[in-house]
């Protein structure tokens, strides 16, 4: 049996579980004692989804068939499937998960401000589905302490690297690195052309910032890799740092964003120094 045919089986085991576990009575339905569970017929499932009883009940039972991504929403929101279990079918359907709602991401779970935190001396942050600075740890605020004093509203990767001037002076190979950050971001937020926070964040930076404007023109995408970037702190000079991002399997929708030290380069040192020269200048 190949792939396909095991995720249709898959898929149509969870459904049956679904709909035999669904309640009756929270769905509008009258209690049928004689029904052998007390959950929905097939019948009623493919009435509340816009589709035939027949192709339903193939769907359960993983016959070879293509269900679109309208159906398959249609028949999560019939069953009132959690966003986890939803991703699950699509998954299984062979669709990529809708990606979160730019609006709807609030603060981080706790959980991500202790992992920053526990990398101590390198800097990290932890960006939202559009870029959104969400939070970050000290040896960042020492690199680049303007993402303490930015209202959180304008706290946005892409937008400070292309509207502060501070981040420029940071980044000695701005222009290369601009223009990677824009690809990069194009690559991951594709999904997402249309919602309007997407679409507000491009068209503010189209009119504030003549490089952006150019940079995004030339439709260039690039997927993330990890690499090595070059700094420059007016306290500590020259920085050779690794960059490294990472998702967190049980909150997908954030990335953490972390800066290594390239060995033998002298960087840990640098960072050392840094922070401690920020954590004396804080106020007692």
């Amino acid at each position: 049996m190949d792939k396909r045919s095991r995720q249709r089986l898959a898929l149509g085991e969870f459904l049956r579980a679904r709909r035999e576990a669904a309640s009756r009575t929270e769905l509008g339905f009258p209690a049928v004692p004689r029904l052998r569970t007390a959950g929905l017929r097939r019948e009623e499932v493919a009435v509340l989804s816009g589709v035939s009883a027949t192709w339903y009940t193939w769907l359960e039972q993983g016959r070879d068939i293509n269900p679109s991504k309208q159906v398959l929403d249609a028949v999560s929101r019939a069953l009132r499937l959690s966003p986890a279990e939803h991703d699950y079918v699509l998954a299984l359907g062979g669709y990529t998960a809708a990606p979160v709602g730019i609006g709807t991401l609030g603060p981080p779970p706790p959980h991500i401000q202790r992992f920053l935190d526990a990398l101590a001396g390198y800097p990290a942050f932890a960006i939202g589905p559009t870029w959104t600075i969400l939070a970050w740890n000290r040896a960042y605020a020492a690199l680049y302490p303007g993402v303490q004093t930015t209202d959180a509203a304008d706290r946005n990767l892409l937008a400070l690297v292309f509207t502060d001037p501070a981040i420029r002076e940071l980044l000695p190979d701005w222009e290369i690195d601009s223009q990677r950050f824009l690809a990069e971001f194009r690559a991951e937020a594709g999904p997402r052309v249309g919602e309007p926070s997407y679409t507000q964040l491009i068209d503010r930076l189209s009119a504030d910032s003549e490089h952006f404007r150019a940079g995004w023109q030339a439709s260039s995408i690039e997927r993330f890799a990890s690499r090595e970037r070059r700094f420059f702190h007016p306290g500590v000079g020259e920085l050779l740092l690794e960059h490294h991002q990472l998702t967190p399997a049980d909150v997908p929708e954030i990335q953490i964003v972390a800066y290594l030290p390239v060995p033998g380069s002298g960087a840990g040192e640098k960072l050392r120094r840094l922070v401690e020269s920020e954590s004396n200048s804080e106020p007692d």
